[in-house]
């Protein structure tokens, strides 16, 4: 299984970035923003997902171990395949994504192409209980006890706004432990 690749862009097509490593190019399937911002000649390093089937094997690549564990973690979800997790990746970020998820938010999970919304609720249903990436993610940002400036952090890394943060969490009750008070934060977010 291949880990990463680091090299040398030499075409992009449909998708694909083809990067010579050593010699060999290796044709990896990446998201949308980072097919974006590959250019022709530039270096770059990819973690890699390998995918074996009968009939092919194909490498889909991430800028980060975190994309590659959620493309992963998206996989193993009953009726999502390579093409809808890398949807997802390409759509939102992943910090975006767990927020919803938390959320319970079909609506934004929804807008993820060949999702819908029982799809949408399907994986929130088999994924909220399995995001530990969330503590390496965003919960890391929160030191000890999460105080409000330090969840404030987490959840403005997040793309919410500081007003819209203090709003929501005015009248909540907050957990001590720092992913469970990140959780309830995201829930109540989502409620708005």
């Amino acid at each position: 299984m291949i880990g990463w690749l680091s090299g040398q862009i030499v075409t992009r097509t449909d998708g694909t970035l083809t990067v010579n490593v050593g010699g060999v190019g290796y044709d990896v399937i990446v998201p949308g923003h980072l097919f974006a911002a590959g250019v022709q000649g530039d270096e770059v390093t990819l973690f890699v997902h390998t995918s074996v089937r009968e009939d092919a094997i194909t490498l889909y690549g991430f800028e980060s171990e975190e994309d590659r564990s959620m493309f992963r973690l998206l996989l193993s979800t009953p009726g999502v395949g390579p093409a809808t997790a890398l949807g997802a990746l390409s759509t939102m970020s992943i910090g975006t994504l767990i927020a919803a998820i938390y959320a319970e938010d079909t609506t934004t999970i929804s807008t993820i192409p060949g999702i819908g919304k029982k799809t949408a609720a399907r994986l929130i249903l088999e994924l909220a209980g399995r995001l530990p990436q969330l503590e390496g993610l965003v919960a890391k940002r929160v030191v000890a006890r999460p105080g409000t400036s330090d969840l404030e952090a987490a959840l403005k890394s997040l793309g919410y706004g500081v007003a819209e943060i203090r709003e929501a969490l005015s009248s909540v009750d907050l957990p001590d432990n720092e992913a469970d008070a990140l959780r309830v934060a995201l829930r109540q977010l989502g409620t708005r």
